[in-house]
């Protein structure tokens, strides 16, 4: 039997998540990005996970034929920054990352220390963008 997938959705409250968020300026962050991915998705957050404050839903499924579900969009308030996932990673969104103001990427992860320093436009283009494609018929299929 194949591994399963270690983040999946849960019933768990997003609000008291955000709420239990520890460290002031990821806490504000993160609410500030709930009514981001609002406008960008029209979807309701979800938890996936313990810590993954999630939009959407896309299916995967990789040559090895391992498969399953993940957010489409989403976010996380980590320790030492906010980690925003961009399933489709960074290639086709150079021109609004060199844009966006001072963060950090590995994979498809996109690390922001403080709201108040990023272009919150450039930002919410950067999403949108991701957004329509993770959202697109057969994103994630090999």
């Amino acid at each position: 039997m194949a591994d399963q997938p270690k983040t999946v959705p849960t019933d768990a409250d997003v609000r008291a998540f955000v709420d239990a968020v520890e460290h002031p300026v990821r806490r504000r962050d993160a609410e500030r990005l709930l009514a981001l991915y609002g406008r960008v998705t029209g979807e309701e957050p979800r938890m996936w996970g313990p810590s993954i404050v999630g939009y959407g839903r896309y299916h995967y499924r990789y040559a090895s034929g391992r498969e399953g579900d993940a957010s489409a969009a989403g976010f996380s308030p980590r320790r030492s920054s906010t980690t925003v996932y961009l399933a489709d990673g960074f290639d086709a969104h150079a021109d609004l990352l060199a844009r966006l103001g001072p963060h950090t990427t590995s994979v498809s992860c996109l690390y922001l220390k403080d709201l108040d320093e990023v272009d919150l436009t450039v930002l919410e283009e950067l999403l949108r963008r991701s957004w329509a494609v993770t959202t697109a018929p057969g994103f994630g299929q090999v």
